[in-house]
Order: structure tokens, then C-alpha cells, then sequence
């Protein structure tokens, strides 16, 4: 584990990164969700699969995750948490490939962060919260059509984030280059009905669709 710091609008913060090393030409960043840390067995068990298939990774919390506190800080913090970990992942990874994965909340913050110019090679979606639950009328769409770069949305078909799926299917048809791998029944954190699993092997289940994508966009 290693420290970062980000500079935020009302001074620094330190926030903790756990990276994984690999040969390969990619790194995976991969940030949490709203309500739970980089420390989750889910996003443990994705780490630990990647990295299993070669791939290196670094998962990092935001801010108000670092500092105990159970409620997001402005989406300004979370986005520059994102340009600090990008920037300190290609200082330390020369020329490789840096994929900015994030669950839910996360990697809508990362969405956010390219529409405001982050360059990464890709954005990988575990679950992406298109509305808040029952709230259609509440779309987070508006800056997905200006983002240039790969977007992989892996989504669950039961997510009741994006429901109507017909709602989302639009949503997806305004992006410039996008794709949507599906989980057939799949909740929010892709549990199955009648399924039962530990969630770091739900989580790590997601890693060789991540590889298989990666390996598709640059062969």
C-alpha cells in the first residue's frame, strides 16, 4: 500500500492506493463505489483476478472514503482524485496503457473527469448508475456523448440503477464508441437471484471480460 496526495480546492488530502504489478501493457485503475471502500472483497477479488491474467492495477480511495466518512464529498474532490491517480499511475507506468475502471459512483466520477479532459486510453463501467433507483427522470447522461475514448459498461440486467433498459439502450446509443457486456439477472454488484456467491469471486469474475476488451481495442 502507498500514499497519495491530492490537491483539493480547500487544501491537500492523502489518500491511500494498493497496486498490483504486472508485465503487461495495461494498468487497470479501479475506484469504489459510493457506499463502500477499495477495500471491499469485490474489488479486491477483481484486483486479485486481473492480476492473475497478467494485468496490472491500483485500486485508491476518494477522499471522504480515506477520511471514515460514509457520504460522497463533491464530485470536484472525486474527480481530482482521479487526475492524481492517472498522472501518478503514468508517471510510474511510462508508455502503458492506463484503463480507468470504477464501480458504480466511481467510475461515473471517471466519466466525469475525461468529459473535463483526463486522457486515459478507456472507461470501464462496473455497473454504472445511469439514474438513482425508481428515478428515471433523473438521467446522468448529459456529458456521456462528449467522451472520445472506449467505454465498456458492464451491466447487470435486474440493476434497478438503469431500468427502464430501453432508457439505458438510448443513453448508450448517444456515446461515440461504446459497448455493454450483460449480466443476465444481475443486480447492482451483479448478484444473481438464487445464485449465491462470495463477492470477491463475483468481482473477479468480471476480469476476463475487462482482459477480453482491453485486448480488443488495442491488439
Amino acid at each position: 500500500m502507498s500514499t497519495l496526495e491530492v490537491a483539493l480546492p480547500n487544501g491537500t488530502v492523502t489518500v491511500t492506493v494498493d497496486a498490483t504489478e504486472a508485465e503487461s501493457d495495461h494498468v487497470v485503475l479501479i475506484a469504489h463505489g459510493a457506499g463502500a471502500g477499495k477495500d471491499h472483497p469485490f474489488l479486491v477479488g477483481l484486483a486479485g483476478a486481473l492480476d492473475g491474467l497478467g494485468l496490472a492495477t491500483a485500486r485508491f480511495s476518494f477522499p471522504y472514503s480515506e477520511q471514515g466518512r460514509k457520504m460522497p464529498g463533491p464530485a470536484a474532490h472525486a474527480v481530482a482524485t482521479w487526475r492524481a491517480v492517472v498522472e501518478s499511475a503514468r508517471a510510474a507506468h511510462p508508455g502503458r496503457r492506463i484503463w480507468a475502471a470504477g464501480k458504480s459512483y466511481g467510475g461515473r466520477m471517471a466519466s466525469l473527469a475525461v468529459a473535463e479532459g483526463l486522457v486515459v486510453d478507456g472507461l470501464i463501467y462496473l455497473g454504472y448508475p445511469l439514474h438513482p433507483p425508481g428515478r428515471p427522470d433523473r438521467p446522468r447522461t448529459e456529458h456521456l456523448p462528449t467522451i472520445t475514448v472506449p467505454q465498456l459498461f458492464i451491466e447487470g440486467t435486474a440493476d434497478p440503477f438503469i431500468q427502464p433498459l430501453s432508457q439505458f439502450e438510448e443513453a448508450l446509443a448517444t456515446c461515440q464508441d461504446a459497448r455493454v457486456h450483460w449480466i443476465e439477472g444481475g443486480g447492482h454488484s451483479f448478484e444473481v437471484k438464487g445464485l449465491k456467491r462470495p463477492a470477491a469471486d463475483v468481482g473477479g469474475s468480471l476480469a476476463p471480460i475487462i482482459r477480453d476488451f482491453l485486448a480488443a481495442r488495442h491488439a
